[in-house]
């Protein structure tokens, strides 16, 4: 959420108290399942590959001179003995403030338990360890003692407003579990997983006291794939996020078309409710997805800020040491 000065340029201190307000922290992503290291720590290594590398990159509030930006890069690795790992760099730049959410995450996961017919029955816990940094630089920023009713802005006016922490780095901690049901020739697989990050409740140094606690985040995500036909699959999938008072429900689905034993096309959309549609089209070729979505913003606060519409693109790579030849499907709990 952003404000204007009278230049027209973004108030970076009043778009982060704004956030506090809402106690709305972490950035959120419409293609939350192609980047599972943000999503929940247990998805780390499930795949059928022996290592993945996926990007992600959003541009929000485009029609904002200088916008939110939100790249995201991460890598896990299935090391078929049951423990996996990963890391995960992910950067939010937003505002002329020059601010900067930075975080950088190690995962583990154990996926050994399995019951059901064959084991495929899944259960897998993950845990995420690492550093948050929060920064911004207080020479870009223009305050209210700089304001001239004859001149306007001068920001070259020394301020009466001395900023002591421009940045701050925290240790963090999150953990999630994830259940899906791996069983191939089904009309029907459900998947479904529950995460919570910042356990270790990190300082909000850039809060009103400054000793403030960064929420809480709740993921819970879930689903089910349809296959309709052998060359088509349907996954309908929720999304509910939770942060301090501020929450997220987004509901969708999206359409796997198999154009040949190599290609699948993919298409979808979901709703963000009270804020965005976000349709969503790819494709998957041998090992490589790559996924676009754009946010048609339908809030109150998009229409006053005339449009506040999101860019995202993903890619994903699964990586095998060697060539193989499955046995079964591999039914993945993400999509």
């Amino acid at each position: 959420m952003q404000l204007f000065t009278k230049k027209g340029s973004l108030t970076c201190l009043l778009a982060l108290a704004l956030l506090g307000a809402k106690a709305q922290i972490d950035p959120h992503f419409s293609q939350y399942y192609v980047y599972p290291s943000w999503l929940n720590p247990a998805l780390t290594g499930v795949m059928d590959g022996d290592y993945r590398v996926s990007g992600i990159y959003r541009s929000q509030w485009g029609n904002i001179s200088t916008p939110f930006s939100t790249p995201g890069v991460s890598a896990d690795f299935n090391t078929n003995k049951s423990i996996n790992y990963g890391i995960s760099i992910l950067n939010q730049s937003a505002g002329n403030g020059g601010y900067n959410y930075t975080t950088a995450y190690a995962n583990i996961a154990y996926t050994g338990i399995r019951f059901g017919t064959q084991g495929f029955q899944r259960l897998a816990f993950g845990m995420q360890f690492g550093l948050i940094q929060r920064r911004f630089n207080p020479s870009k920023l223009t305050f209210g003692d700089q304001w001239n009713p004859i001149f306007g802005f001068n920001q070259g006016t020394p301020t009466a407003d001395n900023i002591q922490r421009p940045n701050a780095s925290n240790f963090d901690a999150g953990a999630g579990l994830l259940y899906y049901d791996a069983q191939p020739g089904k009309k029907a697989n459900i998947f479904a997983g529950i995460s919570a990050s910042h356990l270790t409740r990190p300082e909000d140094k850039f809060s009103a006291s400054g000793n403030e606690k960064i929420p809480v985040r709740y993921t819970f995500h879930g689903g089910v794939r349809l296959a309709i036909s052998e060359t088509f699959t349907l996954t309908p999938n929720v999304l509910y996020l939770r942060q301090g008072v501020s929450e997220e429900k987004m509901v969708g689905a999206f359409a796997s078309i198999k154009a040949d034993t190599q290609t699948d096309f993919l298409l979808g959309a979901n709703y963000r409710i009270k804020d965005a549609i976000s349709p969503f089209v790819g494709f998957n070729h041998k090992n490589l997805v790559l996924g676009l979505a754009y946010d048609i913003n339908t809030s109150d606060l998009g229409k006053l800020a005339r449009g506040a519409n999101s860019f995202e693109i993903s890619l994903s790579f699964i990586g095998r040491k060697k060539a193989k030849t499955p046995e079964v499907e591999f039914i993945c709990p993400r999509l």
